[in-house]
């Protein structure tokens, strides 16, 4: 009896999906994504483009910190330069929205590999407040300078249309963010099947050894902040469309630690970590407030708490799978399919 999978061919080997049963799941996932919307009402709709967005914004996170190890409390900063430099070009120069939103990419990648230049000479601590100096700078600009982003007021971002259809209801940015999403998750896979993601991975693991072995660390850690936050800066470029308004709130450091809590329970150094930890993170809080809502009748006082329950059981969480499960919810996941791929052997 055969236990376990055994590769006989480079090509096998080298595949996305090598086994009948990881075929069989990522057919699962896209019917599940395309028959969605269809059945969905609008408040689910909502929640799905957010988790998309999300999702995109944790990818790009977790090439930086998952696959090159190089440590960032900058995300908030970048989404704010994504959607600010999306919503105003929209706004106040007639860009089309998908124009606008690639010009923002590339402009989010310039400001990231700027604020990136330090990671040539910071490691672990010393990096983490570069990076959250660079949140503080991109949030000082955007409400200092009131010429170009309004300042503290928000910016108002025009309907974005498609051929005369508006894009940005529920049922229809659906199809765009999630589209986006398959595109992105294509592209992050298949980087780490290149040298470049290699390198990455090589930084990641030793610095001073891929050296060595001749990987040009200044060029690969900047490209990494570059990728990273061009990622980041499309969920920016999102949002800034999706919501019709811009306005710094939403870029606060704290939106940093979500993006670092997502990549963090949902797995560092993985692809489909960032899809569980992004979901989770995404739809935590919404089960809480639903929960809170479905005692308020037992508990009246519990409006007034929620929001320092949802606060607790964020850190709580984070605290928990740091001590219990390090790897996140993708090595849960690896575990439960291990299991089933060696059965009967599975010990």
């Amino acid at each position: 009896m055969i236990s376990g999978i055994f590769h006989t061919t480079y090509e096998k080997d080298m595949a996305l999906r090598r086994t009948h049963a990881q075929k069989i799941r990522i057919v699962i996932v896209i019917v599940f994504l395309l028959v969605f919307p269809f059945l969905a009402n609008r408040y689910a709709l909502t929640l799905a483009n957010q988790v998309g967005i999300a999702v995109i914004g944790a990818i790009g996170l977790n090439i930086l910190v998952g696959y090159t190890g190089q440590i960032s409390l900058g995300q908030g900063g970048f989404m704010a330069v994504g959607a600010y430099t999306a919503g105003i070009l929209t706004a106040r120069f007639g860009m089309p929205w998908w124009a606008s939103t690639i010009v923002a990419c590339f402009t989010t990648a310039l400001i990231g590999t700027i604020f990136g230049i330090p990671s040539l000479r910071l490691k672990g601590l010393y990096l983490a407040i570069a990076t959250l100096a660079a949140q503080v700078i991109i949030l000082w600009v955007v409400t200092h300078w009131s010429a170009l982003t309004g300042g503290v007021d928000a910016l108002v971002v025009p309907d974005p249309k498609l051929f005369g259809i508006k894009i940005n209801t529920d049922f229809n940015f659906y199809w765009v963010t999630w589209g986006l999403v398959g595109i992105v998750t294509i592209a992050a896979v298949n980087l780490f099947r290149t040298h470049f993601g290699r390198a990455f991975i090589a930084i990641r693991d030793q610095d001073i050894a891929a050296s060595v072995m001749g990987v040009d660390l200044f060029k690969y850690k900047l490209l990494a902040f570059a990728v990273s936050s061009f990622l980041v800066g499309l969920a920016g470029a999102l949002t800034a469309h999706y919501r019709n308004i811009v306005t710094w709130e939403r870029f606060t450091v704290d939106v940093s630690v979500l993006y670092l809590a997502m990549i963090i329970i949902g797995g560092l150094g993985s692809v489909t970590g960032s899809y569980l930890g992004a979901t989770f993170m995404t739809l935590l809080p919404v089960l809480l407030t639903n929960l809170g809502r479905a005692v308020k009748t037992s508990f009246p006082l519990i409006d007034s708490i929620l929001p320092f329950v949802q606060q607790a059981m964020f850190g709580l969480v984070i605290i928990l799978f740091l001590i219990f499960e390090p790897e996140g919810l993708n090595k849960i996941w690896k575990n439960i399919k291990d299991y089933f791929r060696l059965w009967p052997f599975s010990y």
